[in-house]
């Protein structure tokens, strides 16, 4: 880092004008402070909304990754509601106290990890074992940030919905009461996105997290509260 520090200044003392350079760092203690000072920051800010949550996700996923389970038609379609239940996780943050009673730093590694643990239950086990990948996810990977004990019982709640049979043997298995959220008939990555893109809601409908449509009027108050504070901050 200290020869990184030193070749930066010797670029800017003669720098020419159609030159950048980019870096690009995780955080880091020793990363030094003068090229942080003379920079111009960027951070990449996680997608708002569950369509844009679950799509984003698909496109970070290999086609072989996707296609690598024993059992392929239920990994894809229970890694379609563990992806749509990480997205729940993350979007429930905007209802403040509505949505977790303690606002949790869910990530991705999150849901690599717990899509792993999916895929390596499926190829172990003849039969689905449902108990183990619902104690895994919600009480172990997610759970683990998790230390409201009615919080730990509203994500146990959660991935029940997502992890069961019906996911796999029900034909478009709804997953909100009006059925404008439902599993995707099976196919390719492709065929996913292009159902997210086409089929999905383009504004969350309060009724897949179990709300009134008042919490949403909430929401949006305290979004535009919080946006005006910074602005008058500024």
């Amino acid at each position: 880092m200290p020869l990184l520090d030193g070749l930066i200044e010797e670029i800017v003392r003669d720098p020419n004008s159609n030159f950048r350079i980019y870096l690009t760092t995780m955080p880091s203690d020793k990363f030094p402070v003068t090229i942080v000072q003379n920079s111009i920051k960027m951070t990449a800010e996680p997608p708002k909304g569950l369509r844009n949550n679950i799509r984003g996700f698909y496109y970070t996923f290999e086609n072989k990754e996707f296609e690598a389970s024993q059992k392929p038609i239920a990994f894809r379609r229970l890694l379609w509601g563990l992806v749509f239940f990480n997205a729940l996780c993350l979007e429930r943050k905007k209802f403040g106290a509505l949505g977790w009673n303690i606002p949790y730093a869910f990530s991705v590694s999150d849901l690599r990890i717990s899509k792993d643990q999916l895929a390596a239950f499926l190829n172990h086990y003849d039969e689905i074992p449902y108990d183990a990948l619902l104690y895994m996810v919600a009480e172990a990977n997610y759970g683990g940030r998790v230390t409201d004990p009615q919080d730990r019982r509203t994500i146990m709640t959660m991935l029940q919905d997502f992890y069961c049979p019906e996911m796999i043997n029900e034909p478009n298995h709804k997953l909100s009461e009006s059925g404008a959220y439902f599993v995707p008939p099976d196919g390719q990555k492709e065929d996913y996105i292009a159902f997210i893109e086409s089929k999905l809601p383009i504004n969350d409908l309060t009724e897949i997290f179990g709300m009134h449509e008042n919490a949403e009027i909430t929401s949006a108050i305290n979004t535009t509260n919080a946006l005006l504070a910074t602005a008058l901050g500024l």
